[in-house]
């Protein structure tokens, strides 16, 4: 009689293979749909500015084909940190998600001293939403017609002329940082729980002037109430075309352009990711949401993660060089 041997490592192999052909339909059962329960988009600012506007074009796109609501929760202060620390402290179930810029990603956190979360380690990169430029504005009711103006009566009266900002560490400050370091005037900084409310006070004429990103402004600029300086950029913006570039009134090296993205907490499921990108992408893509977006001075991009993520680690090294230069810090 002859008898076959077969090695106990092949057993234990085929056994494990059956066993996990056997499993497979039950992992697909037990991972629960997604989304499961209403989606949480933070939104580091109060309402009322760009940042806002935009996560509620998305969120209002967005739910219908989530099946959930995708919900808009306003988190500002501390300079965008608040909010953002708040998204990178969520748990990383797709559940809760970020509108990340420039102030959450690549200035507070090299300007305050404890932001309460890594801008790179404990975030996970979507997409870029799109890109904007920045815009010198004052009160119509104000006599300046061009940054010359602003910074001449700077000089006249050192330390009486002031600028807005949508708070410590955000955009506008730092870009007004950088132009008063440049042209050499000194102004009194208020800052503002957003762009919203600095708005208000800007159209009055109670503060003088703000470098806000076009998309916040340019409404007010439409309207008449505000009055365009200078806007960044190689070329003039086809939408204003009546205001000059920075470069065109001497100040070529002048840039503080903004940008909008999405951000996850870090540790998210790949799938989950992926379905997020996908339907962010598609809304930016719709039609109707790129004219709106370019009605508002910006310029949609909806690429990749990863694409994102290299983006922002050079925003976060160009932003790093310009607070070092200037000595900047928020206590």
């Amino acid at each position: 009689m002859f008898r076959t041997t077969v090695p106990t490592v092949a057993v234990a192999r085929s056994a494990l293979a059956a066993l996990a052909a056997l499993c497979a339909p039950c992992a697909v059962l037990a991972q629960p749909a997604y989304p499961s329960k209403p989606v949480r988009l933070i939104v580091p600012y109060p309402p009322g500015g760009g940042n806002d506007t935009i996560s509620r074009l998305l969120a209002a796109r967005i739910s219908p084909e989530f099946g959930q609501p995708m919900v808009v929760d306003n988190r500002p202060g501390a300079g965008t940190t608040i909010g953002t620390a708040l998204a990178a402290r969520a748990a990383p179930d797709g559940h809760t998600i970020v509108m990340s810029s420039p102030a959450s990603h690549s200035m507070a956190p090299q300007l305050f001293a404890a932001p309460g979360y890594d801008p790179v380690k404990d975030f996970q990169a979507i997409t870029l939403i799109g890109t904007t430029p920045a815009m010198m504005v004052v009160s119509s009711s104000l006599p300046y017609r061009a940054p010359k103006d602003v910074v001449a009566a700077a000089k006249a009266a050192p330390g009486k002329l002031s600028f807005a900002t949508g708070g410590n560490g955000t955009p506008p400050h730092l870009a007004a940082a950088v132009f008063v370091g440049m042209t050499g005037i000194d102004l009194i900084h208020v800052p503002y729980k957003g762009s919203g409310p600095a708005h208000i006070d800007l159209i009055s004429g109670a503060v003088t002037m703000m470098i806000d990103t076009a998309a916040s402004a340019s409404p007010h600029v439409r309207s008449g109430k505000l009055r365009g300086l200078a806007i960044t950029g190689r070329k003039r913006h086809p939408d204003f075309t009546d205001v000059q570039t920075f470069a065109e009134q001497g100040m070529p090296d002048y840039d503080a352009s903004a940008w909008y993205g999405i951000h996850a907490p870090a540790g998210i499921q790949k799938p989950i990711l992926s379905r997020l990108h996908a339907e962010i992408v598609r809304v930016v893509r719709l039609p109707d949401m790129d004219e709106r977006l370019r009605g508002m001075l910006v310029e949609p991009v909806a690429g990749s993660p990863e694409e994102f993520d290299r983006f922002v680690r050079d925003d976060i090294d160009k932003w790093g060089k310009v607070i070092r230069a200037q000595k900047l810090k928020v206590d």
